[in-house]
């Protein structure tokens, strides 16, 4: 029997049908699921092997686990796990404050539901800081954002004239529905263009019309010099800008004085090509942009969020078809206030931007003896010890913990430090659903239901947290039968019921919880899981009512009901808005876009005064510590048998450089960086520029054995984003050294 779901592999989650065995696990078959409504029965190759991810040798765990005293684990119950690992939250609570329990994750590529449940849990143990992977990636350019437009944007790719790509790949990594069949669709239409900025040659740049092969590390040379010629040659949408933007005058004074030609040398891409780039965007009628994590992950990359926006607004590609818009949410990911002066971490005082502590600051908001230091960590779907910079620190730095507890699905190599692993089901196992919802004009939910049932032993997210809260004392049953009464009643009496609670503070902090015990039971399909969702959806209803009624929800209280019962009763997705092209400009705190930022503005103006960027003849290469390829999807594919092509993960680099230092392609090298070195074997080839080299991501990653290089064993932890604390994974100076044929050629 075919049963619809879908792919977790990114951040599209492209609906799937999995045609499941006879023994009731396996999936025989995978292919697109038609009905779904943004990806339409598209699929890539990724998700034709995820039975690996469900089936394959990873490493799973079924009952919950505690570290002994010589660092073996046992199995437990749940009911001592629970109540051991409450008692010990709330003595780190009682002695340090609850403002020291720290926690990291939430959800990976497409398991965020469970995650919406530990708010709960932090807050009946006082916990305030927490972080996540889009605090190693996203949180500069929600950052910037916030500050220019108040709110975070994505791009209208399937009807822009001109798409421009900024240290993206969507062919591999994708990011926007149906990515390679909307890039062919480009790249074959004589009348649109595409424009890749990017040191290589990738799938996506081999199909675009401008490839600028940037220098490793001078994104934000380039993206000036492309700013400063729309300006210099008067390509800018001065009309557009005066009715719609403040700050225009301060931005065009700094650009009228960028030296393109100096700026475009050391970036190493022609001033010509530049100039081309930037007509081709000035005339066209609409501009799609997307900057990803080779930027985002790289020097300057706040900067390069800023001056990339600077790009698309000056010429007016905002709030209209093919440009960028501000999508509608069910659950908010990505928004920020936008302050300079907002607040911090406790011991390193870095910026917290969208609630989430820089990665790169963690371990040393532990390994301190500073009072406010975290002492216990409570990691959920998330491999910190693996994806985060400089894996051996934070080794360390999980081992000061008073307490580590991991809720997880495999034994990962956070897993192995813990104290506690409580096991979770698999994404196809549960109730399970994405927030990455930024589909435009037509927003999509799709509230996955189980594909396969759970094994024994094994709890979902949603009833750990409720057991945790209830371990504490916060919640008891005197608290659910008012509401359990009312939800008997209709959910019009639950709805009142509910919000007289929720009136205290106190109470609204564990709502989760308050819905996943007394309204969950009443949903159909058994999907207790998706209770929280209700409160999503009469929020979406309240702050979008245009577009969910032009979705078919009606207006008013009901139409967050319907909206609500749809999700629940639609295993295929459905629709959450339906919006107009000018929806965007509602979702804007102010009808005025912010050009100038004064302490960016003034980092940009004076970039002209720091020192040109130089090589450094004892570390001659940049490393790319994490490349997203055909067959690598982060750390979430723990067989390595589902990698069909370069199982070990090869180091690319250039045939120039390969044949300067006398190896060719299955060769071995030693990799060196200031923070450690391997040995893996060489991919030469035309792709990659001179003195760039790159790692796979998803690799490294220890089931039976340890299969590729651990691309965080190289990383530093000090190597990161001045304004947002963001790594610099895809600048890591490096060397390397000829270790003749591989033992197999």
């Amino acid at each position: 029997m075919w049963k619809p779901s879908a792919c977790i592999l990114c951040e599209c989650n492209c609906g799937i049908e999995i045609l499941v065995g006879e023994d009731g696990r396996s999936f025989d078959k995978i292919r697109g699921d038609k009905l779904h409504p943004a990806s339409a029965g598209y699929t890539c190759n990724k998700a034709l092997r995820l039975d690996l991810h469900q089936n394959g040798d990873t490493g799973r765990i079924t009952h919950p686990l505690r570290r002994r005293p010589d660092g073996t684990f046992e199995e437990i119950d749940w009911d001592t796990a629970i109540n051991e690992i409450a008692a010990r939250l709330g003595e780190v609570r009682d002695t340090f404050g609850g403002e020291t329990i720290f926690y990291y994750g939430g959800g990976g590529q497409g398991n965020h539901l469970g995650g919406a449940y530990s708010p709960a849990t932090l807050a009946a143990f006082g916990a305030r800081y927490r972080s996540s992977a889009l605090a190693q990636e996203k949180t500069g350019e929600f950052w910037v954002s916030a500050r220019m437009l108040g709110n975070m944007t994505r791009a209208d790719f399937e009807h822009c004239e001109v798409a421009l790509f900024v240290g993206k790949n969507p062919y591999q990594s994708h990011g926007f529905p149906r990515a390679r069949s909307v890039l062919k669709d480009i790249a074959k239409d004589p009348a649109r263009s595409m424009i890749v900025i990017d040191p290589v040659r990738t799938e996506t740049a081999e199909l675009a019309d401008f490839h600028l092969q940037v220098r490793p590390g001078t994104d934000l040379y380039l993206l000036t010099a492309l700013a400063a010629v729309l300006v210099q040659e008067n390509l800018i949408a001065a009309d557009w800008l005066a009715e719609h933007a403040n700050g225009l005058d301060a931005v065009t004074a700094v650009l009228q004085q960028i030296p393109v030609g100096d700026y475009c040398a050391i970036a190493d891409v022609e001033e010509a090509l530049v100039r081309a780039v930037a007509a081709r965007i000035a005339a066209a009628d609409s501009v799609a942009v997307f900057e990803d994590l080779g930027v985002q992950m790289n020097r300057d990359s706040t900067l390069v969020s800023y001056v990339e926006k600077l790009v698309w607004l000056l010429t007016g590609n905002f709030g209209k078809r093919g440009a960028q818009y501000v999508p509608s949410s069910l659950v908010p990911i990505g928004r920020d206030r936008g302050h300079a002066d907002g607040p911090r971490s406790p011991v390193a005082g870095a910026r917290i931007i969208s609630g989430l502590v820089p990665c790169n600051v963690i371990a040393e908001e532990i390994l301190t003896d500073h009072p406010a230091r975290y002492r216990a960590m409570l990691v959920e779907s998330a491999n910190p010890a693996h994806s985060l910079a400089d894996s051996a620190r934070m080794r360390e730095a999980l081992g000061a913990l008073e307490l580590v507890v991991v809720i997880d699905v495999a034994m990962t190599e956070t897993a192995r430090l813990a104290d506690y692993v409580l096991p979770a089901p698999t994404q196809f196992e549960k109730f399970e659903a994405t927030f990455f919802n930024f589909d435009f004009p037509r927003n999509i939910f799709h509230l996955r239901h189980p594909v396969v049932s759970a094994p024994e032993g094994v709890l979902p997210e949603p009833e750990i947290h409720a057991r945790l809260v209830e371990a504490s004392g916060a919640l008891t049953e005197a608290d659910y039968a008012p509401l359990r009464a009312a939800a008997a009643a209709g959910r019009a009496e639950f709805a009142q019921a509910f919000l007289g609670v929720v009136a205290d503070p106190v109470k609204r902090r564990l709502a989760s919880v308050l819905l996943y015990r007394t309204l969950g039971p009443t949903l159909p399909h058994d999907a207790s899981a998706a209770a929280v969702l209700w409160m999503a959806a009469h929020e979406c209803a309240r702050k979008n009512p245009a577009g969910v009624e032009k979705a078919g929800y009606g207006t008013g209280l009901v139409a967050g009901e319907r909206l609500f019962e749809a999700i629940v009763n639609g295993p295929h997705g459905v629709h959450i808005t339906d919006d107009e092209y000018d929806a965007s400009w509602g979702r804007l705190p102010g009808d005025r876009i912010n050009l100038a930022v004064p302490d960016l503005l003034a980092a940009v103006a004076a970039l002209g005064e720091r020192p040109v960027p130089q090589q450094d003849p004892d570390w001659p290469f940049v490393l790319s510590a994490g490349e997203r390829r055909a067959f690598t999807a982060n750390t979430i594919m723990r067989d390595p048998t589902w990698r069909r092509r370069d199982p070990d993960g090869r180091l690319r680099m250039s045939v120039t450089d390969a044949t300067r230092l006398g190896v060719t392609t299955g060769d071995r090298v030693k990799l060196t960086t200031r923070r450690g070195s391997a040995e893996v074997s060489v991919d030469a080839t035309d792709t990659m520029r001179s003195g760039h080299i790159s790692l796979p991501n998803g690799l490294g990653l220890t089931v039976n054995e340890r299969t590729g290089v651990a691309p965080n064993e190289l990383t530093a932890a000090e190597d990161r984003d001045e304004w947002a604390g963001t790594p610099w994974h895809k600048h890591v100076p490096a060397r390397l050294e000829p270790l003749g044929p591989a033992a197999s050629s």
